[in-house]
């Protein structure tokens, strides 16, 4: 493949109006980085998160609105690019079941979509893409337990620790799928190309400028629920374990992988709250009364496709290589959470542009 010149001049996120997008643009402008975002706005609510990026930073952030799988598109964006983080995906796993063939050429095919185009580059540009726990299906040949409101795995070290990189990948769901094929895929070009990459196997995280939904960003869902005063329905018997992690800690271990991808490239880190910052689905409606005042009704239904009863990051490997850790506790990060959804709904529409 011929290589390619182009004049960089800015960071390239795709799906970069997103919540977590939105947050990591605002960082990086903040510090005065020119920031390209490539998105085709199709997630309800991403507007506005681009709309308030570019009130509050003006030229610093420039929008390209277009789909992660348009070849043409794509090359001209990354030619701009001195760093790429790639967000752009089909973040449901419901959905990927209704559509799998959709779900696929997004987050599989658009993902080597973008990775062709890096590697045309005289010079790729260096790449952090966010993958999934997904990636570990339903932890085969890890026995759980449930304890009060919550279930754990009966090792005593697994509990402790939490999933480390080493457990075997096991894709469940289309999502899954999709999405561990795009990991690999990065990995793979990180290996046979050259290209200075890095994945990240995220848990769940939270945080403002997140429009939650029942299907995905269930912690900003409940709480949107609750504010409304509407019921919550739990799939399962709520009991599932995450480790949550609040958005401003993943930015930085983003801006943190950019900043040290020499000795990075080629491997994937498990990125979460970890073993201090877990939380059960029942445990966190329980501290609603103190946090928000209030208790939703709830409702429950059958376990969805691909559902992990529990899920921690072991983020020991990450910590070793770069020196992050999580900063913001539950307590914390759920109050700031619960206060921007707060504010964000008592702005008038009209206004709700340039709401922070």
């Amino acid at each position: 493949m011929s290589g390619r010149k182009g004049t960089r001049d800015c960071v390239l996120i795709t799906g970069g109006a997103g919540f977590i997008g939105c947050n990591l643009a605002h960082r990086l402008a903040s510090d005065g980085r020119k920031v390209l975002i490539l998105d085709n706005l199709s997630r309800a609510g991403v507007e506005e998160n681009l709309a308030w990026l570019q009130a509050t930073h003006g030229d610093r952030i420039e929008a390209v609105v277009a789909d992660i799988r348009h070849r043409e598109t794509v090359e001209t964006a990354v030619a701009r690019a001195e760093q790429v983080y790639h967000l752009a995906a089909q973040v449901a796993v419901t959905t990927s079941v209704v559509d799998p063939i959709h779900d696929f050429q997004v987050n599989a095919a658009g993902t080597l979509t973008l990775l062709e185009a890096i590697r045309a580059q005289d010079r790729p540009p260096s790449l952090v893409f966010t993958s999934t726990n997904k990636v570990y299906g339903k932890l085969p040949g890890v026995n759980f337990a449930s304890t009060g409101n919550r279930y754990g795995p009966k090792e005593a070290l697994l509990a402790g620790r939490g999933v480390g990189e080493e457990q075997p990948l096991d894709f469940a769901s289309p999502y899954g799928c999709s999405k561990g094929a795009a990991d690999q895929y990065v990995l793979d070009y990180a290996r046979t190309f050259g290209i200075p990459a890095t994945v990240f196997r995220m848990s769940c995280i939270y945080g403002p400028h997140q429009f939650g939904t029942e299907d995905q960003g269930w912690v900003a869902h409940f709480l949107k629920r609750a504010l409304a005063g509407e019921p919550i329905t739990l799939y399962g018997d709520g009991r599932q374990v995450r480790d949550i992690l609040f958005v401003d800690d993943l930015v930085d271990a983003m801006l943190l992988a950019q900043e040290r991808i020499g000795s990075l490239q080629g491997d994937a880190f498990n990125i979460g709250g970890g073993t201090a910052n877990t939380v059960s689905l029942l445990e966190l409606l329980d501290r609603f009364p103190v946090l928000i005042g209030v208790k939703p009704d709830v409702a429950f239904d059958e376990w969805r496709p691909g559902d992990q009863p529990w899920y921690v990051s072991n983020t020991g490997r990450f910590f070793a290589r770069t020196g992050w850790r999580p900063q913001v506790g539950v307590e914390e990060g759920l109050m700031r959470l619960a206060r921007w959804l707060s504010d964000a709904r008592a702005v008038p529409a009209d206004r709700q542009r340039v709401a922070s």
